[in-house]
């Protein structure tokens, strides 16, 4: 199931020591070792600070084959009253480096502040924004809709034109947007509880993962991108190593 990418947010999280990761690896192992065990990660990193091009060629060389690197853009992007302004940002934070990940750069994210309401006037002009390549490597944009009004027809059409697609989020905050018009599905599964090992319980995994390979069976294009994030933190590379179990 080489198409679908299972993971977590980040690598570096106290909890996670001693836990997912064995007793007395040293922090700079840490990338290298969570690499092995799952598919991809949602690094967060980005999202509030600016990296160079050797960190990106860093993490490259850190991991194995087939890792992918889904990247959340810069919160000056997308945290602003008119998304029409953007373009400085966007501009800034793909010429930063992203291209140095090769073959493992995934998707960029785009979180929406929770505020943000739908309103297509504001928000067409910054999807012409996003670009389609950097450095000749194609780019993928995944909107992180955050406000219960995109959850309407008339953001999914958006986002078919642009060839973008949105994230689906099981969480209790957010709205759950599914979204078929793309060739990418993009989970955010944020519901992880402290008092279950694996964070969901085995059953509740079993429909997502069906579903993802379900999806990745419509089409040699499909691909899908399953994230463990917040919820219970501790818990969520027990999830995504269980999750990974029952893709088989």
């Amino acid at each position: 199931m080489n198409r679908i990418h299972v993971g977590v947010g980040g690598w570096t999280f106290a909890p996670w020591r001693d836990n997912f990761y064995p007793a007395g690896l040293a922090h700079a192992k840490e990338l290298q070792y969570a690499s092995r065990q799952l598919t991809a990660v949602e690094v967060n990193g980005t999202f509030y600070s600016t990296f160079k091009p050797a960190t990106f060629a860093k993490w490259r060389d850190e991991t194995p084959d087939g890792f992918v690197f889904a990247l959340k853009a810069h919160r000056f992007t997308t945290h602003r009253r008119e998304l029409a302004g953007a373009a400085e940002g966007i501009e800034r934070f793909i010429g930063s480096g992203l291209a140095e990940l090769g073959d493992k750069l995934g998707p960029i994210l785009w979180q929406l502040m929770p505020s943000t309401v739908f309103d297509a006037a504001n928000l067409e002009p910054f999807l012409r924004l996003l670009p389609r390549e950097v450095q000749g490597r194609r780019l993928r944009h995944v909107v992180d809709a955050r406000h219960a009004s995109f959850a309407c027809e008339e953001y999914l059409d958006l986002l078919a034109r642009h060839d973008c697609t949105t994230v689906y989020t099981d969480s209790e905050k957010f709205p759950s947007i599914p979204h078929a018009r793309s060739d990418l599905a993009y989970l955010r599964l944020m519901r992880s509880r402290a008092d279950c090992a694996t964070g969901y319980p085995p059953g509740e995994l079993a429909p997502w993962a069906r579903g993802a390979k379900e999806w990745v069976a419509l089409g040699a294009r499909k691909e899908a991108f399953v994230f463990f994030i917040n919820g219970a933190k501790e818990r969520a590379p027990h999830a995504a190593v269980k999750f990974l179990e029952q893709l088989g």
